[in-house]
């Protein structure tokens, strides 16, 4: 069975050094008496607990067993109930949660290597946790206090499960011509009629309720996306008073066999005339549910680093016990009849890619993380109005590129262990499985470019993207030590490169609408590369002025960074070219060529 230990001595030097946490969460107001550095330590000590001691366990086992579908009811694995359970009962539903229904209030900046530590144990058991987390935080924000005082306190409690209901066969991600329809009702609830597919945690046995955010149509509504509504529908009725009713005609109706992350739930849910409430206004539902997605698409972004420093830990010891050959450079175990697999330039290769992008990916979570807790807690508007238009620019490149890359690193993960990797006790097959569907679920990657390149940035003249570009120079001018000289260069010319490429995107797609969906893959590859070498190059400056930066752990984030100057960052260049050819050859082909 393959270990898992969180990597929580990277974790605090990020929270702690790089990124100075403390100082901000007790200059806001609303955190100030919610969290410090002790509360922070003990959430991580027992995140770490909880990762690889509860869930770590049943990885392996919950994918061999997967879910069980029978006459409409789904058991979920061996022990996967009795783990969820005891995260409830510790509060962790509510981590983030409003206090004042009971959630515990802690910020962003601790909850994105929290689901990381879940992620990296157990991808089946973290996702029923987070989609009640994201249904909650919908509800915070868009339902009224009524419709949160019902529901709120029970699923920050983990006694309710939430799920998400967008998805019909036909529509696919095209929300705008779904057919579920809410009929009004005399008593001010919503008939619900209609079938969602691919729902997560859509049914299952850990709760004794799950209450469904669901899209739907009222019949007076305006035709696309302008007419969905947003309703609450409860798999079993929900009293004023919160206690539970009838079943509420929420039946599962199957679920998919999956190539991964068989211990998860993917449901057919069909709604038979199930009723719901409004949440917020009619026909603003798409508005209120990006809320949940744009959390889910920055978690299944954290999935894909979860997987990937999972995958890490498996080859990296692997590659310093396994034996073979000997080295190009001559013996360096002479008392053994081979040396270790790190003694290959190869392996080397593999793994310091795996380190390099998986902690640049770390270091970017958290600071997107930091983005939304200014935007939620700051008081200066000027710095919240920033962190706002970077998480708008952001949430795109965090999902796709952190589950992009991790699932490259998953396979050379796979690679390193070699026939090893292929086999199933080794833990790396599933981890490909697994992280696979990252790049698929909640708006496909390719859906995520096209939301930056053309929401993101072209919409708006690039604006986003000059922002980031002065905050990355501004930090380049307050640099002046010597050691920073060998990684600022690059930086320069790295945003040098996209700004050139922002400005030839704009420009071209004012003639070729065609332009921004050619470009839009590799423009977030470039731009995400980009801000990896913004963080390492952050990373670096802390570690050059301390006093012991020549111990292990800062020595080695030194050489990780030049490693990822040097070996990883001259990648934009290639995607410079991709960019700038243009969508001419896209559509040389006739149809009946393909």
């Amino acid at each position: 069975m393959a270990e898992y230990n969180a990597p929580l001595t990277d974790i605090r030097f990020l929270l702690n050094d790089v990124f100075n946490c403390q100082t901000k969460w007790q200059s806001w107001p609303a955190l100030k008496e919610q969290v410090d550095s002790d509360i922070a330590e003990a959430i991580l000590e027992e995140g770490n607990k909880i990762a690889g001691g509860l869930l770590a366990p049943l990885n392996q086992s919950g994918d061999s067993q997967g879910v069980v579908w029978q006459e409409g009811k789904v058991k979920t694995p061996q022990g996967f109930k009795e783990a969820y359970q005891t995260i409830a009962e510790g509060g962790w539903l509510g981590i983030t949660g409003n206090p004042e229904f009971g959630g515990m209030g802690m910020p962003k900046m601790l909850s994105v290597h929290f689901e990381e530590m879940l992620y990296g144990a157990n991808n089946s058991l973290a996702l029923y946790l987070v989609l009640t987390v994201g249904a909650c935080l919908a509800v915070d924000s868009h339902a009224d206090n009524k419709l949160k005082q019902q529901f709120l306190p029970k699923m920050y409690s983990g006694e309710w499960a939430g799920s998400m209901c967008l998805t019909e066969a036909h529509a696919g991600s095209d929300l705008g011509i779904i057919r579920t329809k809410a009929e009004p009702n005399s008593d001010g609830t919503y008939s619900i009629t209609g079938t969602k597919i691919f729902i997560t945690g859509g049914e299952h046995d850990l709760t004794d309720n799950i209450i469904h955010l669901v899209l739907a149509k009222l019949p007076d509504a305006p035709a696309g996306s302008r007419g969905i509504s947003l309703f609450i529908v409860p798999k079993i009725w929900v009293n004023e008073d919160a206690s539970l009713g009838e079943f509420n005609q929420v039946n599962c109706g199957s679920v998919e066999h999956k190539m991964g992350i068989k211990g998860s739930a993917t449901c057919v849910l069909n709604f038979d005339g199930s009723r719901g409430f409004l949440v917020g206004e009619a026909n603003k539902g798409l508005m209120y549910m990006f809320t949940m997605m744009n959390y889910e698409r920055l978690s299944i972004g954290i999935q894909g680093i979860g997987c990937a420093e999972a995958s890490y830990q498996i080859a990296a010891n692997y590659a310093k016990d396994r034996l073979q050959a000997r080295s190009p450079t001559g013996v360096k175990c002479a008392d053994k009849y081979a040396d270790p697999l790190l003694v290959h330039p190869d392996v080397r290769r593999m793994l310091l890619n795996m380190k390099a992008l998986t902690e640049g990916a770390r270091i970017f979570s958290t600071y997107v993380a930091l983005q939304l807790d200014t935007a939620k807690y700051s008081q200066d508007k000027t710095e919240q109005k920033k962190a706002k238009d970077f998480v708008a620019l952001m949430t795109p490149v965090a999902k796709a590129f952190f589950s992009d890359m991790g699932l490259d690193a998953c396979v050379l993960g796979q690679q390193v262990l070699g026939g090893h990797g292929y086999i199933s006790e080794w833990g790396q097959e599933q981890l490909v499985r697994d992280v696979r569907i990252a790049q698929i679920y909640e708006g496909t990657n390719g859906i995520q470019a096209l939301d930056l390149v053309g929401r993101k940035v072209v919409a708006n003249g690039g604006q986003y993207v000059a922002e980031f570009v002065v905050e990355m120079r501004e930090f380049i001018e307050q640099q002046q030590s010597e050691a920073m000289r060998a990684y600022l260069k690059p930086l320069q010319n790295a945003i040098a490169t996209l700004e050139k490429v922002t400005a030839w995107v704009i420009d071209k797609s004012k003639n070729n609408p065609n332009e921004v969906g050619a470009a839009s893959v590799e423009y977030l590859h470039l731009f995400g590369y980009v801000a990896y070498a913004y963080m390492w190059a952050k990373v670096v400056a802390v570690v050059t002025h301390k006093s012991d930066k020549d111990n292990a752990f800062y020595d080695a984030k030194l050489k990780t960074a030049r490693y990822y100057f040097n070996k990883l960052l001259p990648r934009i260049y290639g995607l410079e070219q991709c960019i700038m050819a243009g969508s001419e050859d896209l559509f040389s082909l006739d149809d009946e060529q393909f």
